[in-house]
């Protein structure tokens, strides 16, 4: 038995949700979702809660119960409140700004990284070291920080480069003479 598919999704006050088939739609404060069951779970609203459940037995089946439970939840909880991603840039001369639609990076490269705002984020520098990504789906929050910090991650000699606030860089010692 699933331990996160057997909770049903509570819906909070001011998120409307639609349950039409496979498909789920949540509306809220912060926009609108989509989510598209597979399937191998079966959903149904019962009282401002969605219960997910397994159509079989199957490991397929019961490894979908949970992912879907949780991909509703998330979806629900960013229409709701949102998801925040907090970066941080750590390096001489490494700043970040908010440029109209996109994201400016001068990461030490020759030339800057200028990496476009999806839809639905909404990305703030209070500070040229700092990132702040929000938004109400929680992949293409996860997904926008992910790609800015692969453009220089964190490196352990001197912890140059971008990290999410809460990582810690564990740093190796350097050449001794």
């Amino acid at each position: 038995m699933s331990r996160v598919g057997k909770h049903p999704v509570t819906v909070p006050d001011g998120v409307d949700v639609a349950v039409v088939g496979r498909r789920v739609t949540a509306k809220g404060k912060l926009g609108e979702l989509v989510y598209e069951a597979t399937d191998d779970v079966n959903l149904a609203l019962q009282d401002k809660q969605i219960v997910v459940k397994p159509t079989s037995g199957s490991k397929q089946a019961r490894a979908m119960w949970g992912t879907a439970r949780s991909r509703i939840q998330n979806m629900v909880t960013g229409v709701s409140e949102g998801f925040t991603r907090e970066l941080e840039i750590n390096g001489v001369g490494y700043r970040a700004a908010v440029q109209g639609d996109t994201v400016s990076l001068q990461l030490g490269f020759s030339h800057d990284v200028n990496y476009p705002i999806p839809k639905g984020i909404t990305v703030k520098c209070a500070k040229p070291t700092s990132i702040l990504i929000s938004g109400a789906d929680k992949q293409q929050v996860g997904q926008m920080a992910a790609e800015i910090r692969a453009y220089r991650p964190p490196e352990p000699y001197k912890g140059k480069g971008v990290k999410y606030v809460e990582e810690t860089i564990i740093r190796k010692e350097g050449k001794k003479k």
